[in-house]
């Protein structure tokens, strides 16, 4: 089979496409033959040499893919051959065939088609994972999605939606703020022209937000803070500001709030099959619904995963960039 490789951590050039040899599905998994691949940050800065893949994993970059089973490995049920479904990875996606845990499949949902399938098990695992298991997001309550354009962030906008929370978002042009309120987002912050601590105060009447899903990290984070409000929780994904910043914690005390810091990729697979269990239970009958939809921004080829990593790195796109093989 081909798949994109990474000979050396470098630019979008140092994406390799290659012939390498095929997967084989170990106990409890799948052979998945991939119809397409979304490209997330993480695979930036994989490409970068600053984010190995979990041990024992592939070393192939591609954290979501969707497919139809090719085979099976020892001690699976409930999958066949044939199945088309989309997978949470810890690597591999950006490759013609890829091996997947049992556990981390999801059914392509009623509705959505194959392709466009790859763009929702990384984005809705994560969502669902820190801003509904961890933060316990009420009806009624005030979300912050910093990034709202970003992939997590139009899954976020959606979710908060649908099970009835307010939601702001920031994101850096008017084209960006514009579809998130297409898609739900109540409050839109410009982070280039204003102040997102003040607009939320404004839009709550002074409370602040009650849970902030932050990409940032060090550079937002007495701003996000600032901006909780009383029992407020604050879960930071993201690092794209930096990872050592200065937190008040006089002022978290005040407001009984909490800060968490988390990520997917290295969970174990037992970790990962509880929260796909979930998504499937909670946010697939959503997507069947049309309550939740993926947004695409645009669809290449797997060969051209260098021009697709450019994308992300100019923040050019709303929604998910997919490679296709």
């Amino acid at each position: 089979m081909h798949a994109i490789t990474i000979p050396e951590p470098g630019g979008p050039d140092a994406l390799v496409w290659a012939e390498v040899p095929d997967p084989e599905p170990r106990e409890a998994e799948v052979l998945v033959e991939v119809a397409a691949a979304a490209v997330n940050r993480a695979d930036l800065l994989q490409r970068q040499g600053f984010y190995d893949p979990p041990p024992g994993a592939s070393r192939y970059p591609g954290l979501e893919c969707s497919g139809t089973i090719a085979a099976l490995g020892p001690d699976v049920s409930g999958w066949a051959v044939g199945d088309q479904v989309c997978a949470l990875l810890s690597g591999g996606g950006y490759a013609e065939k890829a091996a997947v845990p049992a556990g981390q499949l999801l059914p392509v949902p009623r509705g959505v088609d194959l392709v466009t399938a790859a763009a929702l098990p990384e984005a809705a695992c994560t969502v669902w994972s820190t801003v509904f298991m961890m933060a316990r997001l009420r009806p009624a309550e005030m979300l912050l999605v910093h990034g709202g354009s970003s992939g997590i962030g139009t899954m976020a906008i959606q979710l908060a939606k649908a099970v009835g929370a307010r939601v702001a978002v920031t994101a850096g042009s008017p084209e960006k703020l514009a579809r998130c309120a297409e898609l739900g987002a109540d409050v839109g912050v410009d982070y280039r022209e204003e102040d997102f601590v003040e607009r939320v105060r404004e839009a709550t009447r002074g409370a602040g937000a009650d849970v902030i899903l932050d990409i940032i990290g060090a550079k937002y984070l007495g701003r996000n803070v600032e901006t909780l409000a009383v029992d407020g929780r604050l879960v930071v994904i993201g690092l794209q500001g930096g990872t050592r910043g200065e937190l008040d914690l006089g002022r978290l005390l005040t407001k009984r709030a909490s800060v968490a810091a988390t990520t997917l990729r290295g969970r174990p697979p037992r970790e990962k099959a509880a929260i796909v269990a979930e998504v499937r239970e909670h946010v697939w009958p959503l997507v069947e619904a049309g309550r939740v939809r993926p947004v695409v921004d645009r669809i290449l080829r797997l060969e051209d995963a260098a021009e697709a990593h450019q994308v992300l790195e100019s923040s050019a796109h709303i929604g998910k960039v997919l490679l296709t093989p």
